[in-house]
């Protein structure tokens, strides 16, 4: 197997590969590592893995976040287990630039941490690349570890027990969703408190922040959101990002507890694009973080 980075401050390509086996102890043992020290993979070359395959991979590592309930008989494209991160519908055509589900999509194009309004203990994503459009359409990413350590100590000082309200209704007003459409997410997705500053096991600081934040407690609404916009817009600086540009077949996994990302925008009418999501937990059971189904809020 190969290994080499793709940025100089974090993320990596491992090369080499067959995810279509089932993974032994040594690649799970090397995945782990290369995870902790880069908080960003790609394993190229997995073009002709299955959905149950994916599926097998991703528990290797954690239980499984699973998608809202869906009625028995409704149709999907996917595995169940698997998160529908597509322009498609389910019958593989391109979605309406003006549906709902397209809109929603929108907030995805500013820097966030997937499920951190989840009360799941998430742990990473794993995006595959099915289908991807020949130019643009890049995923950004963000260590939030090298982030903390470039923050003005005042600030470090200033947020160092400070707690956030993280909520998918705020990130997808920020994408453009009626208030009407954010209190119908609300309704089925209450949202989570996370610290602003998170240690991981080795005992390294790392900021927390993302647009699923809104509410900062103890201060009020206009401080709360001058500050997380301040910590977002620091991290978002060029000099932090790492752009990937996808190949078919990527299997790209990030570590939600220490990276921020964003997806970039593409020809959405003229390209497909079917890339579909596992989200693993540090532990736990496999349930969905919801009860009522996601069809309500992405028709």
């Amino acid at each position: 197997m190969d290994v080499r980075r793709l940025h100089p401050i974090f993320g990596a390509e491992l090369s080499g590969p067959d995810l279509s086996q089932v993974p032994d102890q040594a690649l799970i043992d090397l995945v782990e590592r290369l995870m902790d020290e880069h908080v960003v993979l790609c394993i190229r070359g997995q073009g002709h893995i299955t959905d149950e395959e994916h599926l097998r991979f991703a528990r290797a590592f954690g239980p499984l976040e699973l998608p809202g309930m869906y009625r028995p008989d409704e149709p999907r494209r996917m595995a169940y287990g698997l998160y529908d991160a597509s322009n498609l519908d389910v019958n593989g055509e391109i979605v309406d630039r003006e549906s709902l589900r397209a809109k929603f999509a929108k907030g995805n194009e500013i820097f966030h941490a997937d499920s951190s309004f989840n009360d799941m203990p998430s742990k990473w994503s794993m995006l595959r690349g099915v289908i991807v459009p020949p130019e643009r359409g890049d995923t950004e990413f963000v260590d939030l570890r090298h982030v903390y350590d470039e923050l003005p100590q005042a600030m470090k000082d200033r947020i160092e027990t400070l707690v956030a309200e993280h909520s998918f209704a705020a990130s997808r007003i920020k994408g453009g969703a009626s208030p009407e459409e954010a209190a119908r997410i609300r309704e089925i997705m209450p949202g989570a408190m996370q610290p602003m500053v998170r240690i991981s096991p080795s005992g390294r600081k790392s900021l927390f922040v993302g647009s699923h934040a809104f509410r900062v407690e103890g201060l009020s609404d206009a401080e709360g959101t001058a500050l997380i916009d301040e910590l977002i817009a620091f991290a978002s600086q060029e000099k932090f990002i790492y752009a990937h540009k996808w190949r078919q077949g990527d299997l790209l996994i990030w570590d939600n507890r220490y990276a921020l990302h964003r997806g970039t925008a593409f020809d959405y009418v003229r390209y497909k694009r079917d890339l579909r999501r596992a989200n693993v937990n540090e532990y736990g059971e496999e349930r969905s973080a919801i009860t009522a189904p996601l069809r309500a809020i992405s028709n």
